[in-house]
């Protein structure tokens, strides 16, 4: 029998091993490691103590985690030394100075043990000698880990990267907004971890949950469910109508705000779905699973689950339905293995934690595989029919005429799921990823998967009898500001002469479809003649839908055309984007650690009126510039100080915010040196 070392101390040796483990971004106060992958310690023995004798010399390494580790949930595991570490599953092998007063353990971890914080115990015969604490996450760099991703471009940008462009807009009118993800900044992943054991799952069995977390489909799924609060003491509280009070979702730039006051008092007011999406990525980074933020331009909800949006109008052009089209909508993707559900579903997963529809009883959407919805798989969990629907329902266009009757008068296969965006690996350039969640509109294998997907709620296409035409031309610039004039153009393909009543109407739209107060109305009885045209012209001026338009800056433009004698109904309809004022941002001089420089910001004020309680602010480094009124078309300018903590690549954010242009936000790349 072996006799006890007698331990004097442990080097966990955190900056050698966050370093080969790629968690040095966290900082060296706590050693954090990812799983499969192996670390070393060095155990220092005390004066007098029993040497250390390599092949003599044994003892147990226990590992363990959660507030009761089991064995049998594989939330404590026991090991000793062996000649070399395995990769498959938790093992220690020691290597000793000739002197005998220092150990060198190398040990590595299962690659599918749990994630989260473990305690490491020496035992020797029973005499426990606890060794310290380290954290353990997700490894995209081990081969045998359930998240494993082979191209080191994409760990560096899916794992590493802590700056991102959430894209937003139109699919006409595609704007990214950076946003600064921050999972490696002080604190933050220890509040990942904590959002973890507040879930409802932890609090009602906490050995279960806690086993559970080898798994990144659960991990995902939980986290789908807790970045929302619609059921638990989650993240973010979803406000989607006028905010008086918590913190308006454009206002947002970083999730580290977000997650620190989280932690401190519970849920956040307010977040809407790309903040939510954000805030998810922030949190799968940081416990090693890789994510992307993706937006769906043309998003459908589909609330009866047939996979088919039908809009019900009224015959003023007034929506009756309860289905709905956002203009966008953002959700993440996160990378990993199936086994679930087989091979050929591994890779990027959908889930989404904006509360939108229950699974389960719980607010939460997926994981779901993109290659199931691609495929119409929509028996694969989880949630695959309504992530399915998102992309790629099909739109039917009915209006109740004044006699009650129902009739249908448009529809279509191609305007659901339009431009699908992330953000580029390596760049700030927008990469369409529309191709990976479903095969080209119109093309013979997307209709033979939607119908497959549909099954018996197939939706039966009609021909569109010749008659009129209906478009909408739009002016070139229309700056939130200016007055601009938009045009319904009708043109009668028929061969009769026809007379119709012909309505142009616009109002203000949030960016989830719902209806605001009008900003313009046009109407006309008009005779037209077979193959000719008549316009409808509405003049859209600032001090119409300068009071009433969102901080999404959308305007709906509907134009209808009623025939009484034909019973025909027409309907165009275009949202428009409203360009938003730059921020010009220039550093005087060259940014090095540690030491002040200044940033030069200007903004034009784009309106006929002044601006009150301009401000800019400096994301992340805490540094805000109150400016007060600025008058009708003259700058906002400030000069900002600040100093660089740390070297190499990073991005700078600014937001600009006054009384009536909110939350404009910019950036610029900065090299910082040493």
């Amino acid at each position: 029998m072996s006799q006890v070392l007698d331990i004097e101390r442990c080097d966990l040796n955190i900056k050698s091993n966050i370093s080969t483990h790629h968690t040095h971004l966290n900082g060296d106060k706590h050693l954090i490691v990812r799983r499969g992958q192996p670390f070393i310690i060095t155990l220092h023995l005390k004066p007098g103590s029993t040497k250390f004798k390599l092949g003599e010399t044994s003892f147990t390494l226990i590992a363990e985690t959660g507030p009761l580790p089991r064995e049998e949930s594989g939330t404590k595991v026991s090991f000793s030394l062996r000649d070399s570490t395995v990769d498959t599953e938790w093992s220690a092998s020691a290597i000793n100075d000739p002197s005998g007063n220092t150990v060198s353990l190398s040990i590595s971890s299962s690659p599918d043990s749990p994630i989260g914080i473990y305690s490491l115990i020496l035992d020797q015969n029973g005499h426990k000698t606890g060794l310290g604490q380290f954290i353990l996450l997700f490894n995209a760099w081990c081969p045998r880990d359930a998240v494993y991703m082979g191209s080191e471009t994409k760990r560096q940008e899916y794992v590493l990267s802590q700056h991102g462009q959430i894209y937003r807009g139109t699919y006409k009118h595609i704007k990214g907004t950076p946003w600064n993800f921050g999972q490696f900044e002080p604190g933050i992943l220890d509040i990942c971890l904590k959002i973890l054991d507040e879930n409802p799952k932890f609090v009602s069995d906490a050995d279960k949950d806690c086993s559970a977390r080898r798994n990144p489909i659960y991990v995902t799924r939980v986290l789908s469910a807790m970045i929302n609060s619609n059921n638990d003491s989650g993240v973010l509280v979803g406000k989607w109508g006028e905010v008086s009070e918590g913190v308006h979702p454009g206002k947002w730039v970083g999730s580290g705000a977000i997650l620190r006051q989280w932690a401190k008092s519970g849920p956040v007011r307010y977040g809407q779905c790309w903040v939510f999406a954000a805030v998810a990525c922030t949190v799968s980074r940081a416990l090693g699973i890789p994510c992307r933020v993706v937006t769906n331009f043309r998003s459908a909800h589909d609330t009866d689950a047939n996979l088919v949006i039908e809009n019900l109008y009224g015959e003023d052009g007034e929506r009756i339905s309860n289905d709905s089209i956002w203009n966008f909508h953002v959700w993440v993707d996160s990378w990993m293995t199936r086994p679930d559900l087989g091979p050929e579903f591994d890779g990027w997963q959908t889930s989404d934690p904006t509360p939108q529809e229950t699974s389960d009883g719980v607010f939460c959407c997926g994981p779901a595989s993109l290659r199931a919805i691609r495929k119409g798989e929509l028996t694969k969990k989880y949630d695959a029919p309504f992530i399915f629907a998102e992309v790629n329902a099909d739109v039917v266009d009915l209006v109740r005429m004044s006699d009650g009757q129902i009739v249908k008068f448009s529809g279509s296969t191609k305007s659901v799921g339009r431009c699908i965006s992330t953000k580029a690996v390596g760049s700030d350039e927008r990469h369409d990823i529309t191709h990976q969640y479903k095969y080209p509109e119109g093309s013979k294998k997307e209709r033979q998967v939607y119908e497959k997907a549909q099954h018996h709620n197939k939706l039966q296409q009609q021909g569109e009898e010749p008659g009129f035409h209906l478009k909408i031309k739009l002016a070139d610039n229309m700056i939130m500001g200016s007055d601009f004039e938009v045009c319904a153009v009708l043109t009668n393909n028929s061969t009769e002469t026809r007379t119709c009543t012909f309505l142009f109407n616009t109002r203000a739209v949030s960016y989830n479809g719902s209806q605001g107060q009008s900003c313009g109305f046009a109407s006309d009885k008009v005779e037209v003649p077979p193959g000719k045209q008549r316009l409808l012209n509405l003049r859209l001026e600032y001090d119409s839908y300068g009071s009433v338009i969102t901080s999404d800056r959308l305007i709906q433009l509907s134009a209808i055309t009623i025939d009484k004698q034909t019973n025909q109904y027409h309907k165009a309809e275009k949202t428009i984007v409203l360009d938003e004022p730059d921020i010009k941002i220039k550093l005087t001089g060259e940014a090095v650690v540690n030491q002040p420089v200044t940033a030069e910001l200007t903004l034009l004020n784009p309106l006929p009126e002044p601006l009150q309680d301009c401000s800019f602010t400096i994301q992340g480094v805490g540094k805000t510039a109150k400016i007060g009124a600025v008058g009708p078309k003259q700058e906002a300018k400030a000069r900002l100080e600040f100093t660089p903590t740390a070297a190499g690549s990073s991005v700078l954010l600014v937001n600009f915010d006054s009384d009536k242009v909110r939350n404009i936000k910019s950036f610029i790349n900065v090299v910082v040196k040493e």
